[in-house]
């Protein structure tokens, strides 16, 4: 027993639930980034998948983030910032700190758009 340490129970996600919200989050996205002309190469993709899916668990669990320094998200563009943020608006329980990290991959698929133009 661990006597003098608190612990958390975070109850575990129903992973259905989890696959079922993680793969019409991920079309959402898909579609909105392509209405953007953004498009993800196949790590960009995986590492979206995989935060989508931790995104979508913590939102069902109410695991909480670490605490983030928004000062590091400073050269995201407003546009990563609010394509994000309305990803994060549609599982309603989830805080912004959220939408800085999710837009961090919507940024870095607009650069690779731009890097394969040139």
């Amino acid at each position: 027993m661990n006597e003098g340490s608190e612990q958390v129970n975070i109850p575990p996600a129903d992973d259905a639930q989890v696959a079922v919200i993680t793969t019409q989050l991920l079309a959402d996205i898909t579609a909105m980034l392509n209405a953007e002309n953004i498009y993800t190469n196949n790590v960009q993709q995986q590492m979206l998948e995989s935060h989508v899916r931790a995104m979508v668990q913590r939102s069902i669990t109410g695991e909480p983030l670490p605490e983030v320094d928004k000062s590091l998200f400073d050269e995201i563009s407003a546009h990563s910032m609010q394509m994000a943020q309305r990803v994060v608006d549609q599982l309603k329980t989830l805080p912004i700190e959220e939408a800085y990290l999710l837009s961090v991959h919507f940024e870095v698929a607009k650069d690779n758009n731009a890097s394969s133009t040139n």
